[in-house]
Order: structure tokens, then C-alpha cells, then sequence
């Protein structure tokens, strides 16, 4: 392989990585290792359209003063995400403000940041946020040009029903996967003797490899989108208050917190994140298309007031046994996570490289033509 051909893999892979963080942050709702900002409340650090590498929650370690986070606010900016960095702590939470806006977060009514809505954290080398310069801007016209194209779709049959951003997306990584797979098939069968075994090898096993990686994301979101931390607040009082959970001051009630598993099995795991609401069981087994509780016990403090507290909710695809889950999940939330994506892609991998053939996977192209797999087929489709 030459210098330029792993230059241009090195490329595409950045994109592809890229591309992904980004399809999965929308659908999870928070940055997924990329984020950007779209405001100019950090203008100076990070500018607007200017994007950022977002460390995980999970992953972030301590949140010190310093630090860029992304949190989920309930004021400021009408509610959301907002990216700005720590400049305090209190009892309460963290204090939280703009590089460019005047005064801190909490000045405009917005409570203290506590640990549990932290959703990610920017990476910092040298003391300075890793900054990528109009990634922002980059995702935005993307997804101007999906909802363009469902309004063309929408126009052309008659309907007002579009599939949305994310649902243009299932469709367009469904027709991927149904193309490599039909192609992968006749490459097989086709008997073209100009390839050599190596590189026939090698393209079958990198469309594998390709295959896996998608399905891997996929599984990924599955597990990581449900997971994370729900605000459960009530209120220690006497009487009822519209749309507000109400606990007498002093007694303890009970509640229950419900998880539903789509296609397939999952393991949750439910813990409370504060001092007043406990739950039990911890660990919930439920079957696909099936629903389970957990209880949780409110113990309502004396003094009156709301009491804003969080469960955290960890799930995972039932691919392991449920003691290998729990031993990697006490060590740390995200291990199991890693061990089933590497069992679903080692699984995938192993079967596309069986369904491509014993060893070759040849490809077709045009007597003088230079095509080269993705790459080329991408050029060709740009240079139109």
C-alpha cells in the first residue's frame, strides 16, 4: 500500500469516525466524542460553529474549576444543552458560566449544575479546549441538506409523514448494509481472474470489518441512549401541586421506575444518585418487547420544599451472562459495553467474512479502469 493510499484511508476513517460521533450524538441527545456549540456565550474558546472532542461523562473523571462541560440546564437558553465552562463549586452543585457572557449561569436562575447532569466534558491538552474549527457548520448543512431531501420525498408522495433526520439516516445505513451485502455476493460468485488472492482476501475482510463496525455502533446507541440520569424531583409537603410528585413531610411512599426492552433482551441496572430516594431491586432482567419495575422508596425530609433528585439508569444488550455484566459493571459502568460490542463485532465479522467465501472476495470493474473499492467509487461520485 502506498503512502497516498493510506493517507486517503487514514482520511476516509477520520470521516467515517466523525461522521458516526455525530449521527450518534443527535440520537442520543448529547455529544458522542464530537460535540460543537452554536452560540457565542464561549466565543473566544470555542467559537460559534466550532467544534469540540467531548469526553463522556463516564469517562470524565472529576470535574474540576476549569473545565468545559456540557450539561443539561434547566433555564438558561429556554432549557438544554449548554457548553460553558466551571468557574465554582458550591454544596449545591457547580457554578457554571460563559468565557463571553458577564455573569455566571446561576444569575439568571439557573440552579447549581450538579454532577449528574453533566453530560460530557471538553478535552483539554496544554489547559486549552481541543477545538475543530467549523464542525458545527459542517453538521448543520448536513442536516439542511437530509431535511431538504425529505421535503423533495415528502412532495413526490403525497404525503406530510417524513421519516426525520435520524429516520433518513436508518434508511440510507439500511440501504448501505443491503448493497455491500448483495455486492458482496456477487463478487463472490464473479469469476474475475485479474485480482490476486491477497487483495481478494483483504477486501473481503475489510467489507467485514465495515459490516461489524456498523452493526457495533448501532448496538452501541441501543445500550447508550436509554442509560444516563433521570431527573426524579418530588416535593416534601402537605398538599397536592399540580404536575408535581408530592410526598407528605416526614412519611416515606413508594413509586416505580419502568424499563421496556425493544427487539431484544436487555440488563438494567438502576441505582439513585440521591440521599432521599432509594431503589431496590438494583439489577432488572427483561425480556424482548417486555416491560419490568423497580421500586423506588421516597423518604420525604421534614423541611418542606422540592427536592430535585436523580436515578441513573445503566443498560446493556443480554449477549453475556448476567455475573459477567454485573463483575464488569462494578468495576465501571461502560466496561460491559465494551465487551459486548467486541462479541457482536467479532460474531458479525466472523459471519461476513463466511458469506463473502472461503478467503476471496473479488471485485468487478470496467477493462481500464482504476476504481478501488470505496475510495474510488466515492471520487467517481464527486467528480460528477
Amino acid at each position: 500500500m502506498t503512502v497516498r493510499s493510506l493517507v486517503e484511508t487514514a482520511a476516509l476513517a477520520l470521516f467515517v469516525v466523525a461522521a458516526l460521533s455525530l449521527v450518534l450524538g443527535h440520537l442520543l441527545g448529547a455529544p458522542f466524542l464530537l460535540g460543537y456549540v452554536e452560540t457565542g456565550s464561549m466565543t473566544g474558546t470555542i467559537d460559534p460553529g466550532d467544534g469540540f472532542v467531548a469526553v463522556p461523562s463516564a469517562l470524565a473523571g472529576p470535574i474540576h474549576e476549569g473545565d468545559v462541560v456540557t450539561y443539561r440546564a434547566k433555564s438558561v437558553q429556554g432549557g438544554g444543552l449548554i457548553t460553558h465552562r466551571v468557574v465554582g463549586r458550591t454544596d449545591r452543585g457547580f457554578v457554571t458560566k460563559g468565557d463571553a457572557n458577564p455573569v455566571a449561569d446561576q444569575a439568571n436562575e439557573e440552579p447549581p449544575v450538579k454532577r449528574a447532569q453533566i453530560v460530557a466534558k471538553a478535552l483539554r491538552v496544554g489547559g486549552n479546549v481541543v477545538v475543530i474549527p467549523h464542525l458545527g457548520d459542517a453538521a448543520t448543512a448536513v442536516q439542511r441538506a437530509i431535511r431538504l431531501v425529505q421535503g423533495y420525498l415528502a412532495s413526490a408522495l403525497g404525503t406530510t409523514a417524513v421519516l426525520g433526520t435520524s429516520g433518513l439516516s436508518y434508511l440510507f445505513f439500511g440501504a448501505t448494509v443491503a448493497y455491500y451485502l448483495v455486492d458482496a455476493r456477487r463478487a463472490h460468485d464473479a469469476k474475475d481472474r485479474t485480482r490476486s488472492r491477497s487483495r481478494g482476501t483483504w477486501n473481503a475482510r475489510r467489507m467485514s470489518a465495515l459490516l461489524a463496525l456498523l452493526v457495533v455502533a448501532a448496538a452501541t446507541a441501543g445500550m447508550v441512549l436509554p442509560s444516563g440520569a433521570h431527573e426524579f424531583g418530588f416535593v416534601s409537603g402537605d398538599a397536592d401541586a399540580s404536575g408535581v410528585h408530592v410526598v407528605r413531610a416526614g412519611t416515606t411512599e413508594t413509586a416505580t421506575y419502568s424499563v421496556t426492552a425493544g427487539h431484544l433482551p436487555v440488563y438494567s441496572f438502576v441505582r439513585s444518585s440521591g440521599a432521599f430516594v432509594h431503589v431496590a431491586p438494583h439489577v432488572l432482567v427483561v425480556a424482548s418487547g417486555a416491560t419490568a419495575e423497580t421500586t423506588l422508596t421516597v423518604d420525604a425530609p421534614r423541611q418542606l420544599g422540592y427536592y430535585r433528585q436523580y436515578v441513573t439508569e445503566h443498560r446493556y444488550i443480554a449477549a453475556l451472562p448476567l455475573s459477567v455484566v454485573r463483575s464488569l459493571h462494578r468495576i465501571h459502568p461502560w466496561l460491559p459495553i465494551l465487551a459486548i460490542d467486541a462479541e457482536l463485532w467479532g460474531a458479525f465479522y466472523l459471519l461476513g467474512v463466511a458469506l463473502a467465501g472461503p478467503g476471496r472476495a473479488r471485485v468487478r470493474a470496467r477493462p481500464g479502469s482504476r476504481a478501488r473499492g470505496l475510495r474510488a467509487r466515492i471520487r467517481r461520485l464527486l467528480s460528477r
